[in-house]
């Protein structure tokens, strides 16, 4: 009964902790119950599709892809060139989407081919070729979009006559999604076309894991050698598996910039792999395992923690400014804390795992 506790302790470690700090901040907060709900709803719909694209990778072995800022790139060119063709409401949207399939697709499969080169080393090297293909993304969109590539919304490119502006108003497709289908419960609000894709990519999901596909990948992340030797073609499985990921990721960013109506042109990509990986690692998953309710309990506890601690801030210091300084210091705070927690409870595993191996040895010594 002792084990059981210390392994559900050890298992659900990071979620513990961070429910803790809520339950601690949340009084000092002041927010209504009422406020935090619909705060959490318009967030889970904002973000879900964004988490979500990371767990096909971890089935696979690849660990916690923070290359899906690839994606959110190629989602980003597809919303500036609808803007700068003018297309308007859900056209606009399916276009984007149209455009950046293909880019993500591309990106993708060079993701995967690097990633296979790096085996063992791939979240670092995903942050690292970030990294790189931002350089390339700023290079296209600075210079090329204007000079090589043709476009004619004056409003969205820079005065000398070529680059985007650094900020792109998303007017024409602002919150289509959320607004094309909403219910009403009580006073709460819910985007429920949103709603319903998010649930449309978790069925896919679960049906993906139990596909022929699915099950190579599972296999590889168990043990990629165990599975070479059975006819798995590992390094093709690995790249379709970054490639789902990317594609994912590039159309989680249009629904996530759709709902905030704005684009930040050369920066709006730059954080996403780092905050969807701190929710889910949040939500108790691992650079092994990872699940749907990782995902969306994740998304919850982290936004929770990011609307309560600056109103929480503020409160206890009585500055408006420093509250904001508070947000920014525990939002970077339960990323460490997400990844250090992580870490130890790797290392718990690994200990368990030891300890088995030795009894097993011991009992067979002994017969």
């Amino acid at each position: 009964m002792e084990n059981k506790g210390k392994k559900f302790l050890i298992n659900n470690i990071v979620p513990i902790v961070i429910l803790i700090m809520i339950v601690m901040a949340a009084p000092i907060s002041g927010l209504s119950g009422g406020y935090l709900v619909q705060e959490m709803i318009s967030r889970l719909s904002r973000n879900s599709f964004l988490v979500l694209s990371l767990i096909i990778p971890v089935v696979a072995g690849m660990g916690l892809n923070f290359g899906i800022v690839l994606g959110a790139m190629a989602g980003q060119l597809g919303l500036i060139f609808i803007t700068d063709w003018r297309i308007v409401g859900m056209e606009g949207i399916m276009l984007a989407v149209l455009i950046s399939l293909p880019i993500a697709v591309l990106l993708g499969i060079l993701g995967g081919y690097i990633l296979n080169k790096a085996k063992g080393r791939e979240m670092i090297t995903s942050i690292i070729m970030g990294f790189f293909i931002n350089g390339v993304y700023q290079l296209i969109v600075l210079y090329g979009m204007g000079n090589i590539i043709p476009m004619t919304n004056k409003k969205i490119i820079l005065s000398r006559g070529y680059g985007i502006r650094n900020a792109i108003d998303l007017k024409n497709i602002r919150q289509v999604l959320d607004k094309s289908m909403v219910v009403k419960v009580g006073e709460f609000t819910i985007p429920l076309l949103t709603i319903l894709i998010i649930g449309g990519l978790c069925l896919f999901i679960v049906w993906f894991r139990k596909t022929k596909l699915g099950q190579d990948m599972r296999a590889i992340g168990q043990d990629m050698e165990i599975a070479k030797s059975a006819g798995i073609a590992v390094e093709k499985t690995r790249v379709l598996s970054i490639v789902i990921s990317t594609v994912l990721a590039s159309i989680g960013q249009i629904i996530f910039l759709q709902n905030i109506g704005t684009m930040n042109t050369y920066n709006s990509h730059e954080q996403i792999g780092m905050f969807s990986i701190a929710a889910i690692l949040i939500g108790g998953a691992t650079a092994a395992k990872a699940s749907i309710p990782n995902a969306l309990g994740g998304i919850i506890l982290f936004h929770l923690m990011f609307v309560i601690s600056p109103r929480a801030g503020k409160e206890l210091v009585g500055s408006a400014q420093i509250g904001e300084f508070f947000r920014v210091f525990i939002s970077y705070g339960v990323i460490a804390l997400a990844l250090v927690l992580h870490q130890w409870r790797r290392e718990q595993e690994n200990k368990a795992e030891r300890k088995r191996m030795m009894e097993i040895q011991l009992s067979g010594g002994e017969k």
